[in-house]
């Protein structure tokens, strides 16, 4: 089973779409992905991103409802997320 996170696009660099990257926020951890799957990204939308990769474009809206989810499975887990979506200290 794979699981994708969503994040929202702060920036993207370079304009070759094979070689495309952005830095992702995914609530508060920021981390650089590749765009290659999706070329048409741009600063402000939401993808969903596994293993340095984004798998697709998503609205602002489902975003939210998945992180909602994500941080709900981790409370029935008792791993009890923070609002920044990591572990609580």
């Amino acid at each position: 089973m794979c699981l994708a996170i969503p994040g929202r696009i702060v920036s993207v660099c370079g304009d070759d779409p094979l070689v495309r990257t952005a830095r992702i926020d995914f609530g508060g951890v920021v981390k650089e992905i590749s765009l290659a799957y999706t070329p048409e990204a741009q600063p402000g939308q939401y993808v969903l991103a596994h293993v340095g990769f984004s798998m697709a474009l998503i609205d602002e809206d489902r975003a939210a409802e998945m992180l909602a989810t994500l941080r709900g499975l981790a409370a029935d887990a008792g791993l009890c997320a923070d609002a920044a979506g990591g572990p609580a200290e």
